[in-house]
């Protein structure tokens, strides 16, 4: 569990915990989804994992290359360098590897799982639900150098940035009292004190603290790196991957991740509910409630950064 110091931070502990493993696989998984080829895109120049070794990459790993459209449809467009396609070339491991947790053991539910993503969970249970998603968001902004866009807030409602964070701009914490100490005159960008921030972001920050950070986002409008989540305690979070367009009735399909509690390895969401032929993808015209393996959220849980 996280081990925290303040009031309200030790909440979000109970963030991720909504249906049991029995109601995730009481759901309908009635088939696998009429495919055509797997795309074959080469990695952008842009595009940087910073947690992977320099070699350790293989752009046939990547998402977009690993997990095959429903036949008729095409993948959104993704701007050059946007986080959009940053997430769609996100390595995925191989397809037999199990959904780990943060101590090495196997989560006792895979059932709901459909790949793994290739990025460490971290030793201790920190890298839950909206721990996950911040950490993809931080590393992708981390990867292009945009340390002024790395920042979120605490439960309590402080504001805490990698810019000050690496310019030793530090938040002490003393019970339910936030205060930060002065900048220390030198800079540190590397990646194991980028580490230590995202690290200390995910004990005192959760589901409602980036709930209140993000915008409403209409369906109609849906793209890769928005988000469904519900704020609170219990609260959870899910993450648009990857998004594809029907070329004939321009209805869009999505793909989503998520860690969970205890923390876990980040991973692509099957569609046990959802028109399943569709699988691991999940229609748009999903009606009031999105059911996911092991939560649901209202079409108003969606937001935008």
């Amino acid at each position: 569990m996280k081990i925290i110091a303040f009031f309200l931070a030790a909440l979000p502990l109970f963030s991720c915990n909504f249906f049991s493993s029995e109601q995730a696989e009481g759901f309908s998984n009635s088939g696998s989804a009429p495919k055509h080829k797997i795309d074959s895109l080469s990695l952008p120049k842009a595009v940087k994992y910073s947690w992977l070794k320099t070699g350790d990459y293989q752009t046939s790993t990547a998402l977009v290359n690993q997990i095959p459209l429903p036949q008729g449809y095409e993948r959104q467009t993704a701007a050059s360098g946007s986080f959009a396609e940053w997430l769609r070339f996100l390595p995925l491991l191989p397809k037999n590897e199990k959904v780990k947790l943060f101590d090495g053991k196997e989560k006792n539910y895979q059932a709901g799982a459909y790949r793994v993503v290739n990025i460490d969970i971290g030793k201790s249970d920190l890298q839950q639900c909206a721990d996950a998603i911040m950490r993809l968001k931080s590393e992708y902004h981390y990867s292009r150098g945009e340390f002024d866009k790395i920042h979120f807030n605490y439960t309590s409602g402080h504001k805490v940035s990698f810019d000050d964070w690496r310019k030793g701009k530090k938040p002490l914490i003393s019970g339910s009292k936030v205060s930060f100490s002065a900048a220390s005159g030198s800079t540190d960008n590397s990646y194991s004190n980028f580490q230590k921030y995202f690290r200390n972001i995910f004990m005192y920050a959760g589901t409602a603290s980036l709930e209140k950070e993000l915008k409403p986002q209409k369906l109609a409008e849906l793209k890769a790196g928005d988000l469904f989540i519900k704020g609170g305690f219990p609260g959870h979070a899910v993450l648009v991957m990857d998004v594809a367009i029907n070329k004939k009735t321009g209805k869009k399909i999505f793909l989503l991740a998520q860690s969970y509690m205890p923390a876990q390895s980040i991973h692509i969401l099957k569609n046990l509910k959802h028109n399943t032929e569709l699988s691991p993808w999940y229609p748009e015209d999903f009606g009031e409630t999105l059911f996911t393996p092991e939560w649901e959220f209202s079409q108003s849980s969606l937001k935008t950064w």
